[in-house]
């Protein structure tokens, strides 16, 4: 398929690795996480792959039944990228990588994308804490909307709109990757105006904790 090689061995390792071992593959899998994503917008979170090498991951992929394409039509003619089934099988595989990962003593220069931010509040929530941190929490940052929905023992994390969430949070990239970095404090950026906040103070303080545990050290 589009000229890949295959390592020519039946473990399962090793046939998963014909299908998402070529590079950039897997990241491409990782933005598509939390829901369809156009072509330049995977073209931006994807700092360094250039457009003919995405697109030939983005084929490799729909060849293998791990991404498929839907077209809206007319009047947009736009075109979508997505998880098939099968595809979104890969995220507590990613969620896993992506906390062993996070282990390495060398760390890029490379600023974390928003996708990646949010999808730490995933590969970090303790099931047990979900009863003080249930709702439902909106994050616009920049042009996006995340949703994340707290409940059952689980977070959900999506693209998408919120009708009537019980807090959200709006700010930008730049600002969201500072607090989440410890560089500013939340109340610095809302006091800023970097950074908004809304829905009742409860559900505001929950928001807060469920998108800082990721990056709150250890005790």
């Amino acid at each position: 398929m589009s000229g890949m090689r295959s390592y020519g061995d039946p473990c399962g390792v090793a046939r998963g690795l014909d299908i998402i071992g070529e590079r950039w593959a897997l990241l491409v899998v990782r933005d598509l996480l939390l829901g369809p994503r156009r072509f330049n917008d995977l073209l931006g979170g994807l700092p360094g792959v250039s457009p003919n090498v995405l697109s030939q991951r983005l084929r490799q992929l729909t060849e293998h039944g791990v991404v498929r394409r839907r077209d809206l039509g007319p009047p947009t003619r736009v075109h979508l990228y997505e998880l098939t089934e099968w595809g979104r099988a890969l995220e507590p595989i990613l969620l896993q990588f992506g906390r062993w990962g996070s282990q390495s003593p060398q760390s890029p220069d490379g600023a974390l994308g928003v996708d990646s931010l949010l999808l730490s509040i995933k590969a970090a929530f303790d099931p047990a804490r979900a009863p003080e941190l249930a709702g439902s929490y909106a994050f616009h940052v920049d042009a996006d909307t995340y949703l994340a929905d707290v409940a059952d023992e689980t977070v959900e994390l999506r693209r998408g709109t919120a009708s009537d969430p019980d807090a959200a949070l709006s700010t930008d990239i730049d600002t969201l990757r500072a607090v989440c970095g410890g560089e500013i404090t939340m109340a610095a950026a809302e006091e800023s105006g970097a950074l908004r906040l809304s829905g009742d103070e409860d559900a505001q303080q929950r928001l807060t904790d469920l998108l800082l545990t990721p990056f709150t050290p250890a005790r």
